[in-house]
This record gives structure tokens, C-alpha cells and sequence, in this order.
């Protein structure tokens, strides 16, 4: 099972971040060890002390594919969930003004977060997915599908012309403006319109 996250496909967020805005899907690997046990707290790493929340819409594939064509990547997913991208900021920023990779401030133990819920996509309009995170009951994020640089089934597509998507895998679609730190003690709340999808403490 592969963790794929796109990155930079919501405009505002990449202005805060201060990168350029992309032409194609950026994306990078989260190892299957980032997925926190069920029932853990999110321990932040004793490595970083700037960890920041990303929120962000998520697709489990169902349907193995490789060079799928747009207009049948609808027939790759039927679910649609919600993560936390958490984000070594700190790492992250030293890898990239060294220029080396910065896998190791987003692919670390617990770094995705998932919901154990995920809402059947014919229960949704795909182009107007309303999505939150609450931390400790205040809205810090919110977004919507119909912002994306990149929709979901071009996401994809794109992808499947490099790694073959196998049942299971997840793709974390990027995640709007608002991204911020977490101490220990935080509880944070992830939504999808008013459903709630997951509960995050900070240890």
C-alpha cells in the first residue's frame, strides 16, 4: 500500500508557504509506517520543533491501474476521506535550501493521519467538497474541492503514468491555506461539510 500526496494544489496555500504555483501535480511517498495505529495519540517526533497540521480530502483507490486515462480514472475510487499531512516545517525547510529531499519532514511514523470513515463518493458532489480542521474547537482550515489546481481524476491519471495504483493505496489531494503548529496537549477535529471524520490528540 502506497501513502501519495500531492503537494501545492490549493493556490493560497502555496502563496503562504511562499512557493510557485504548478504546471503539473507535484508529488511525493509517505512509507505505510506513517499511518498511526487506530485508537493513537500523535506523538510529535523528538527531531523537529515546528510540526505543522496539513488537512486535506483523501482518495483509496479500488481498482489496480497503470496509464489510466482521465476520463476513466472515475472507475479508480469510490470513497473519499480525510488526513493530516503533519509536516516536520523545520526539516522541511533546511532540506530545501540545502536542496535535498525532504521525505524524512513528511514520510515519519504518524505523519498520516487517516480517517476510519470515508464517505461514498455518489453521496458527494466531487467538485464541491467541503472540508475543516478544528484545532482545540477553533477553525483553522477549511477548503473545498472546487478550489484544487488539479482535480481528482486528473491526479489520477497523472500519477498512474509513473507508479501502477494497487487497491488500497491512499492519495492525500493537498491541503488549503491555514497550515500552522501543534504542541503537545492540542486536540484537533478533521471534517468533511459538517460530518466529522477524525480526532487527533497531541502528545
Amino acid at each position: 500500500m502506497k501513502i501519495i500526496c500531492i503537494g501545492r494544489n490549493y493556490i493560497n496555500h502555496a502563496k503562504e508557504l511562499g512557493n510557485s504555483l504548478p504546471i503539473e501535480p507535484l508529488f511525493f511517498l509517505k512509507p505505510n509506517t506513517a499511518i498511526q495505529p487506530k485508537g493513537h495519540p500523535f506523538f510529535i517526533p523528538f527531531f523537529s520543533n515546528d510540526i505543522h497540521y496539513e488537512v486535506e480530502l483523501v482518495i483509496r483507490i479500488n481498482k489496480a491501474g497503470k496509464h489510466i486515462e482521465e476520463r476513466f480514472a472515475h472507475n479508480y475510487y469510490s470513497e473519499i476521506g480525510l488526513g493530516i499531512d503533519f509536516t516536520a516545517r523545520d526539516i522541511q525547510k533546511e532540506c530545501k535550501k540545502k536542496g535535498l529531499p525532504w521525505e524524512k519532514a513528511k514520510g515519519f511514523d504518524g505523519s498520516a493521519q487517516i480517517s476510519r470513515v470515508f464517505i461514498d463518493k455518489s453521496n458527494l458532489d466531487l467538485n464541491n467538497i467541503s472540508f475543516s480542521l478544528h484545532k482545540n474547537s477553533k477553525q483553522v482550515q477549511i477548503g473545498n474541492s472546487k478550489d484544487m489546481c488539479f482535480n481528482f481524476d486528473f491526479i489520477i491519471s497523472y500519477i498512474s503514468k509513473f507508479y501502477t495504483l494497487k487497491i488500497g493505496d491512499l492519495i492525500y489531494t493537498g491541503t488549503p491555506e491555514g497550515v500552522g503548529s501543534v504542541k503537545s496537549g492540542d486536540k484537533l477535529k478533521g471534517f468533511i461539510s459538517k460530518q466529522e471524520m477524525l480526532t487527533v490528540l497531541v502528545k
